[in-house]
């Protein structure tokens, strides 16, 4: 058996302190229109599960601290299981994410026992005879959400070979998750050594994040409990097409992403509701920083810690500018993993929140995810599943589409512990007015551009 990555430990440690949780839940729901193969879906299933190791891994407590273990093939038994809804209809399923039927909701939040359990589950339901649901569940200790890609293009391999009586012919992987866990120790080396490279970036992260503040001073409705619920409430809103291309614009003359132009508004607004000047914000790397990895399920995603310094009142071209820089340094840093960070920097920490940002930023393109599924013989469509649980206040996720004319949309997904849905609404309205007056005239103070985020009423 093999040690933990260190992704996977952070995860390990969180359920030994909160026990079996369904917030590192990965969910997936497939509606299938058409003739299904459920046998071939099965026997795909068993192909996927045999081509990706970490898919049978299982995570156990050893005298020797946590360790995984791969299962042979043959010892998973049968992989997909039937579930009765009670209903004909997908609508009675699953809306805008959230799942109406009792028995799914209750399949996609079962938290998983990091000691022992298999961290992938699937289920069909049937509806009619043309008409079924196919519901993966994993835990992220084996599964990000860059995997899905990966995950789903091996199941249509398979499913569409074994629906024709064959087996599925793809190349070998040329690596697995265990071996990634090995490389990933050999390369950052020993964390007390000041010439390794996890020595060396964690002296790096030691000088950028020296004297963070703890706590920023969010428009909270309620105190923070001293234990949290991690219970959300969130909603999808977009960016209005003109101020997607003005922000591409900014972001090219200003030589940034478009990642860090939403960074630099999302701490503008927070900067304009009393957060201070300096501002730690979360945001994820994808952690697969060898192209040998792309194709490989897995849980490879490392957190970074981007402290952003809005003093001075700065033009927002200005901040995005300092924004720039921050995101740049960490980016180089990013092998660490956060954890790591943590234990270094605050080894006593509080439940209550998490020890070096409240907010967190994410962005990707949306176009992998629009690539279709396509079963021989099935419409299929991959449904959206709310998240239900946060580790954190707020979360700003955006998704930009490239193909075919481009979008710019977002979910803001808020700590129902602190927050109220009019609180969350007014943050999202007050970003969508900093974008639109950000764009109009980014050379305008930040402070300036705060008076079209406040909520009416509030001038």
């Amino acid at each position: 058996m093999l040690a933990l990555s260190h992704s996977q430990r952070r995860l390990w440690d969180f359920h030994q302190q909160e026990g079996p949780h369904a917030m590192y839940n990965v969910q997936a729901v497939l509606r299938l229109t058409g003739a299904l193969d459920a046998p071939a879906l099965e026997h795909a299933l068993a192909d996927v599960l045999g081509r990706h190791e970490v898919l049978r891994t299982v995570l156990r407590d050893t005298d020797d601290g946590p360790r995984q273990e791969i299962l042979p093939e043959d010892t998973l038994g049968p992989l997909l299981t039937p579930l009765s809804c009670g209903t004909s209809r997908f609508e009675d399923l699953l809306k805008d994410g959230i799942a109406l039927a009792p028995a799914l909701a209750e399949v996609l939040d079962r938290p998983f026992d990091l000691d022992g359990d298999v961290l992938l589950r699937t289920w069909l339901i049937r509806l009619t005879a043309e008409e079924h649901a196919f519901v993966l569940v994993m835990h992220h200790a084996v599964h990000d959400g860059w995997s899905m890609g990966p995950l789903l293009r091996d199941l249509e391999a398979a499913y569409n070979a074994r629906a024709a009586g064959a087996a599925p012919q793809w190349e070998p992987l040329p690596v697995q998750y265990a071996d990634y866990t090995l490389w990933q120790r050999e390369l950052l080396g020993d964390e007390n050594d000041p010439r390794s490279l996890a020595g060396r970036q964690l002296a790096h992260w030691r000088r950028t994040l020296e004297g963070l503040p703890e706590e920023l001073a969010l428009p909270y409705d309620r105190p923070r409990p001293a234990v949290p619920t991690y219970a959300t409430h969130g909603f999808a809103f977009k960016i209005a097409d003109g101020t997607h291309a003005a922000l591409l614009d900014l972001a090219r003359h200003s030589r940034a992403s478009l990642s860090m132009v939403l960074q630099a508004a999302v701490a503008a607004l927070l900067r304009g509701r009393g957060a201070g000047s300096d501002i730690p914000l979360g945001t994820a790397m994808s952690g697969r920083t060898d192209e040998a990895l792309d194709e490989l399920v897995g849980y490879f995603v490392n957190y970074l810690v981007l402290r952003v310094d809005a003093s001075g009142d700065p033009t927002f071209r200005d901040l995005v500018e300092r924004v720039r820089d921050t995101c740049l340094a960490a980016y180089a840093h990013q092998d660490l993993p956060l954890e790591r960070v943590a234990e270094h920097l605050l080894p006593a920490r509080t439940r209550a929140r998490h020890p070096l940002y409240q907010t967190v930023v994410k962005f990707h393109s949306g176009d992998e995810s629009q690539l279709p599924v396509r079963l021989t013989g099935l419409d299929c469509v991959r449904e959206s599943v709310a998240t239900t649980t946060l580790r954190g206040d707020l979360a700003w996720d955006f998704v930009e589409v490239a193909r075919p004319a481009g979008s710019l949309t977002a979910q803001l997904t808020y700590a129902t512990d602190l927050f109220d849905r009019r609180t969350a609404e007014e943050l999202r309205d007050g970003l969508v007015r900093l974008l639109d007056a950000a764009v109009a005239a980014p050379d305008t103070p930040v402070s300036h551009l705060h008076t079209h985020t406040e909520p009416r009423g509030e001038r």
